[in-house]
C-alpha cells in the first residue's frame, strides 16, 4: 500500500473512532434525564422559581415549600426517588431544562402551543384563573380593555408576558410592558404607582399581598385560564407516562386533593 493510501486509511479510521465517541457522548447527554437515569441515581432534579408563593418558595426554615414543591415531592416518591430542588428565574427554566440542568420543571409552567414545540408536558395538575390587579384606589382600569396607554407589569418570560405582547396589545391598542423577575417587585411598583396594573392569578398574589400589606385589588372577570403541567425535555415520553400515572394515582387515592386543600383552602376544580 502506498504511503498516501496508508495515511488516508489511518485518518478515516481515526475519524470513525472520534465520530463514535462523539455519538456516544451525545447519547449519554441525552439519556441523563430519562426515567431510568433518574431512578438509577435515586434523585430527580426539579427546576422551580423558588420565589412564587404559595406555589414554590423558600420558607422560614430555609427550605423550599409550596404547592408545586409538595406535588414534586409526591411524584418523586412514587418514582421511588428523592426530589432535589434547584431555583432559577422563570426566564431561565426552559433553557435550563433543554440543556439538562433539570430533569423536570414543576413551577407553574403553563401549557402553550409554542412551548409544546420545545417541551413535552404531563397532563395538567392545576388550572389558574388570571385576573387584572390594580391599586385599591384605581378607578380607571376595570379590565384589560383599559390597558391602552398604560404601564403594565408582568413576569419576564412567562405565559402572561406572551399573552400581553402577542394577543392583547393587538386587540386593545398599544401599552407599555414592564417585565420583572419576581412577583413581589412587580407588586411593589404597582403599590407605589410606577405601573398601572398587572395580571396574575389570585392564588399566587394572596399570600404576597397579605404579608407585605400591598393596597391592591383584583378587578373584572378572569382574563384567561391557564393549565400548568410538569415539563420535561422533548421526546422524553417514558418519563411523561410515569408522571401521568403517578398524577392519576394521586388523584385517585386523595393525595392530590389533600395537597390542594392544604395550600388553597378549597377543593380542586373537577376535571
Amino acid at each position: 500500500m502506498k504511503k498516501g493510501k496508508i495515511l488516508f486509511a489511518l485518518a478515516a479510521t481515526a475519524a470513525l473512532i472520534l465520530g463514535a465517541c462523539g455519538n456516544s457522548d451525545t447519547k449519554k447527554e441525552s439519556d441523563k434525564n430519562t426515567l431510568s437515569a433518574i431512578q438509577e441515581k435515586g434523585e430527580m432534579t426539579v427546576g422551580i422559581m423558588g420565589t412564587y408563593a404559595p406555589y414554590n418558595y423558600m420558607n422560614k426554615n430555609k427550605e423550599y415549600d409550596g404547592f408545586d414543591v409538595d406535588i414534586a415531592k409526591e411524584l418523586a416518591k412514587r418514582l421511588d426517588v428523592k426530589a432535589k430542588f434547584v431555583a432559577q428565574d422563570f426566564s431561565g427554566l426552559i433553557p435550563g431544562l433543554q440543556k439538562g440542568k433539570f430533569d423536570v420543571l414543576v413551577s407553574q409552567v403553563t401549557i402553550t402551543e409554542d412551548r409544546q414545540k420545545q417541551l413535552d408536558f404531563t397532563e395538567p395538575y392545576i388550572t389558574n384563573d388570571v385576573k387584572v390587579i390594580v391599586k385599591e384606589d384605581n378607578t380607571s382600569v376595570k379590565s384589560v380593555d383599559d390597558f391602552k396607554g398604560k404601564k403594565i407589569a408582568v413576569g419576564l418570560g412567562t405565559n402572561d408576558e406572551a399573552f400581553l405582547r402577542n394577543e392583547l396589545m393587538e386587540k386593545v391598542g398599544k401599552f407599555q410592558i414592564n417585565t420583572y423577575d419576581d412577583v413581589i417587585t412587580s407588586l411593589k411598583d404597582l403599590d407605589v404607582g410606577r405601573v398601572d396594573a398587572t395580571i396574575n392569578n389570585v392564588y399566587a398574589l394572596k399570600p404576597i399581598i397579605e404579608e407585605n400589606g400591598f393596597k391592591v385589588k383584583a378587578v373584572g372577570e378572569p382574563v384567561k385560564s391557564d393549565k400548568a403541567a410538569v415539563a420535561v425535555k422533548k421526546g422524553n415520553k417514558e418519563l411523561v407516562e410515569a408522571m401521568n400515572n403517578a398524577l392519576a394515582d394521586m388523584k385517585k387515592d386523595g393525595t392530590y386533593k389533600e395537597i390542594f386543600v392544604k395550600w388553597f383552602d378549597e377543593e380542586p376544580q373537577a376535571d
